[in-house]
C-alpha cells in the first residue's frame, strides 16, 4: 500500500509514536533496514547493469533531464489547475495570494515542459519547498521531497539546447544529480512510511475504512488485521525508500517498486497519477541510467561535495 493516504482522506490525526515503538512495529522497521543492508551488500558484488537485457534503455541517458523536466512540469501544471501547492493534499488559499501562487506554479510547470533553460525554473521549485513549509508545515513538504529531488537534479544537470534536449554525459554531474534524486525521492518514501503508517496508524485506518480493498491480505482471503497490514505496508514503503536511496541494483528496484505504484492507479485514478508523476520520473531516470553500462556504476555511490565542487560550481553558474 504505497498510496498517499493524506491525499484521499480528510482525517488528520496526530502522530502516535507509541505505535511506532511497539515490538511488532519495531520488528517491521528492523526487517526493512536489514533487508536494505543485505540488498546493498549483495548488489555491490553484482554485475552492472544487473539485468543486461535492459541495456538498450541505456541509450536514452542523454534525454533523462528532458524527461524529468516533463514529469515535473506536468505535475506542477496539474497542481495549479487543481488549485493545490506541489501536492494534492496542500490546497492553495482562496485569496489573491493563493491565486498568484497558482499562476506562478503553472508558469513554472509550463517552463519546465518547454525544456528551454530550465535551471532557473528548477531553482524556483527548490525554493518553493522551504517557502511552502512556512504555510503548510515542515512535514507535508518533506513528504513532497520527490518533486524537489527532480528540481535539484535539473539544477545540477539541465536539458541541452539541441538534439531535443539531449544533455552531455558528464559523469561528475550525473553522479551528483542522481545522488540528489535518490536522496530526496528515497527520503520522501521514508518520511511517508512513518507519517502515514508507522507513526500514524489512525490515518492509515481512516484510509482503509474508505478503501477496504487496500488491505490486500484480507482481500485475497487471509485473516490479517488492519493494524498488522499497516505495519507490513509501512515496512515495505520504508524498504523501497532505503533501496532507492542506496541506488544499488536500480533496475530490479524500479521493477519491484513499479508493481505497487502502478497498481494503485486502478483504484485512485488521476489524483494518484498526477501526485506520483515525480516518482515515476525518478524511477524512469534510475532505470535508464542503471541500464547504461558506463553510467550504472555511478548510481550507488555517495559522492563527496568536495570532490564534485567543480561540477557543483558549474551547475550554479
Amino acid at each position: 500500500m504505497v498510496a498517499h493516504e493524506s491525499w484521499f482522506t480528510d482525517a488528520r490525526p496526530a502522530f502516535d509514536w507509541a505505535f511506532t515503538i511497539q515490538p511488532a512495529t519495531l520488528a517491521c522497521i528492523l526487517l526493512a533496514v536489514c533487508a536494505a543492508l543485505a540488498w546493498r551488500v549483495i548488489g555491490r558484488r553484482a554485475p552492472r547493469p544487473e539485468l543486461p537485457f535492459l541495456a538498450p534503455l541505456g541509450r536514452l541517458a542523454p534525454w533523462v533531464p528532458r524527461l524529468l523536466a516533463l514529469h515535473a512540469g506536468v505535475s506542477l501544471v496539474a497542481q495549479a489547475a487543481r488549485h493545490t501547492y506541489l501536492a494534492p493534499a496542500l490546497a492553495l488559499p482562496d485569496s489573491p495570494v493563493g491565486a498568484a501562487l497558482g499562476i506562478a506554479e503553472g508558469f513554472l510547470g509550463v517552463w519546465l515542459i518547454t525544456g528551454f533553460r530550465v535551471r532557473w525554473a528548477a531553482i524556483a521549485v527548490v525554493v518553493a519547498g522551504p517557502l511552502g513549509a512556512i504555510g503548510y508545515g515542515l512535514v507535508p513538504i518533506l513528504e513532497r521531497m520527490d518533486l524537489l529531488g527532480i528540481a535539484l537534479f535539473l539544477v545540477v544537470l539541465s536539458p541541452g539546447a539541441d538534439r531535443f534536449g539531449a544533455a552531455p554525459l558528464d559523469r561528475d554531474r550525473i553522479e551528483l544529480a542522481t545522488f540528489s534524486l535518490r536522496a530526496l525521492v528515497g527520503g520522501a518514501l521514508i518520511v511517508l512510511a512513518f507519517t502515514e503508517k508507522l507513526a500514524n496508524p489512525d490515518l492509515a485506518l481512516a484510509f482503509l475504512h474508505r478503501y477496504p480493498a487496500f488491505n490486500l491480505a484480507r482481500t485475497v482471503g487471509l485473516d490479517v488485521g488492519d493494524l498488522t497490514f499497516i505495519r507490513v505496508a509501512g515496512g515495505i514503503e520504508l524498504l523501497f525508500g532505503l533501496l532507492i536511496l542506496s541506488g544499488t541494483m536500480p533496475q530490479l528496484v524500479v521493477l519491484l517498486a513499479g508493481i505497487p505504484f502502478n497498481a494503485t492507479l486502478f483504484f485512485l485514478g488521476s489524483s494518484e497519477l498526477i501526485g506520483h508523476l515525480p516518482v515515476y520520473g525518478a524511477m524512469l531516470a534510475l532505470l535508464v541510467y542503471g541500464s547504461n553500462r558506463e553510467l550504472a556504476p555511478l548510481l550507488d555511490t555517495f559522492p563527496s561535495l568536495r570532490r564534485h565542487r567543480t561540477a557543483l560550481a558549474a551547475a550554479l553558474t
